[in-house]
């Protein structure tokens, strides 16, 4: 370390361990060579959005001493922006001092971290993470969940592995949106243009149409060493997907993260738009998912715990019980996998988009799809893929880890997803709150606090949608009545 690193709040804390202070030592020399001179310090927020702010090369390093600071309402925010706490009241309106009057957080670079953003001249990238004045974690930053609940699964005896496959939609930009007489947020939509027809999934010719596109992509995501698979067509018109390649857990949000902003950026500056959102409009035909693969590996053999010994089984018990705790908290684990409104629109039947609560053998119509031989992984294929990726991770993970602990079973597995006598996923987001209050297994390992803090922002955002008068209402009623 060097002595002008010594004595701030990285080290007075204990915030990094050797492997952090040479890879801060690294990032130096990168800055050096390649010549950045502007670096972005960012979070996650409860959205999964990213926010942070870009400092000059002079004040980085004071940052990678001392952090750099960020108001504590960020945290209170619903998807528009709109603080739903009372900040300026004592504990902020949810009881936690550290997020009183706005107050300011730390946030602390991972060294590890750090990438060149090749679409930006002269830049650089930092994930961050978020902690109170006095050192302490703050326990509503998404990845310090997910951190969390991975120590959990460490401590019986496991690491988690995960692998990606990312939907999403690109379309052509006529317009950004932007209109200068209503200022704020949400303003209106981009105007956009189609830019594949869709029907013909994984059709050559179709994605040939679009290989500027792919260029674009697969670029900017290997420059920024994201661990890309494939890019593929999907079904729906505009329709694209991303697949990495398995990483640990906390990695592999680490990398959606970095990924999702890179697809949006990289396509913003090339004249197309980008978006996560699970069914816009004109996506009737297939909506966009995360397919987010598992499997636990044995810290100590290092060896995948889900495969079988057993001849013509597709799961080891442990697996199996894995499994089950996926299932059995499924219905709360959706507001973590789909946290939108517009996500539970995805749940239709014969789409390859689950509306039930049921597992199957290599079935795509399944919510879990179960995959043996010797990558044998789970894979939830109830997810959006504008889920926070922490959240998200975390949810698999506290509920698998249910299932390892009550030993449950989850029943033979179903050759008609579609039409098995099982419950249904949440039909609505109001539906998922509900369930996620209803079920005993996340506020004991998140915290009260943050299972209703998550809540109350979700409940904030679903008034504001039933309060909007919408096209369908003006469609139905204002002739009729």
């Amino acid at each position: 370390m060097p002595d002008a690193d010594r004595g701030g709040f990285v080290e007075r804390h204990g915030l990094w361990g050797d492997a952090d202070y040479a890879a801060a030592a690294q990032l130096r020399r990168v800055l050096d060579e390649q010549g950045i001179e502007l670096v972005r310090l960012s979070f996650c927020d409860q959205h999964g959005s990213l926010r942070g702010k870009t400092l000059t090369r002079d004040a980085l390093w004071g940052a990678l001493r001392d952090g750099c600071t960020a108001p504590s309402s960020l945290l209170l925010k619903d998807t528009s922006g709109k603080s739903v706490y009372p900040v300026f009241t004592p504990g902020a309106g949810i009881g936690i001092e550290g997020l009183a009057g706005a107050g300011d957080l730390v946030l602390v670079p991972d060294p590890g971290t750090f990438r060149v953003l090749p679409w930006a001249q002269g830049t650089g990238w930092l994930l961050c993470d978020l902690y109170f004045p006095d050192g302490t974690p703050v326990p509503l930053s998404t990845r310090e969940l997910c951190r969390k609940a991975l120590t959990r699964l460490g401590g019986h005896g496991y690491e988690l592995t995960v692998g990606v496959e990312l939907e999403f939609h690109v379309f052509r930009t006529v317009h950004d949106g932007r209109d200068p007489a209503r200022p704020g947020a949400p303003g209106e939509p981009p105007v956009v243009a189609p830019l594949t027809r869709g029907a013909q999934l994984l059709h050559e010719e179709e994605l040939d149409s679009v290989d500027d596109v792919v260029h674009l992509l697969h670029d900017g995501l290997t420059a920024l060493d994201l661990p890309v698979r494939s890019i593929e067509l999907e079904f729906g018109p505009n329709q694209l997907e991303v697949t990495l390649a398995p990483r640990p857990g906390l990695a592999a949000a680490d990398a959606v993260v970095l990924c999702r902003g890179a697809i949006r950026q990289l396509c913003r500056r090339n004249g197309y738009h980008a978006t996560f959102m699970s069914r816009p409009l004109g996506a009737d035909t297939a909506s966009a998912g995360w397919h987010l693969h598992q499997s636990l590996v044995d810290s100590m053999t290092g060896e995948n715990a889900f495969v079988s010994t057993v001849p013509g089984a597709v799961l080891s018990e442990t697996g199996m019980r894995y499994l089950a705790g996926l299932l059995r908290h499924a219905a709360a684990a959706a507001v973590f996998a789909t946290p939108t409104v517009n996500g539970y629109k995805r749940y239709q039947p014969f789409s390859l988009a689950p509306d039930r609560i049921v597992w199957g053998v290599d079935n795509k119509g399944a919510m879990v799809r179960a995959v043996g031989g010797a990558a044998t992984r789970l894979e939830n294929r109830s997810g959006e893929p504008a889920a926070n990726p922490y959240l998200y991770v975390a949810s698999q993970v506290v509920s698998g880890l249910a299932g390892i602990e009550e030993a449950l079973d989850p029943g033979p597995p179903t050759e008609t997803p579609y039409a098995a006598e099982a419950p249904r996923l949440p039909g609505s987001l109001m539906e998922a709150l509900d369930a996620l209050e209803r079920d005993p297994v996340f506020a004991p390992v998140f915290g009260r606090e943050v299972v209703d803090w998550f809540v109350t922002l979700k409940r904030a955002e679903v008034a504001r949608y039933l309060a909007e008068v919408s096209a369908w209402e003006q469609r139905e009623y204002f002739g009729l009545f």
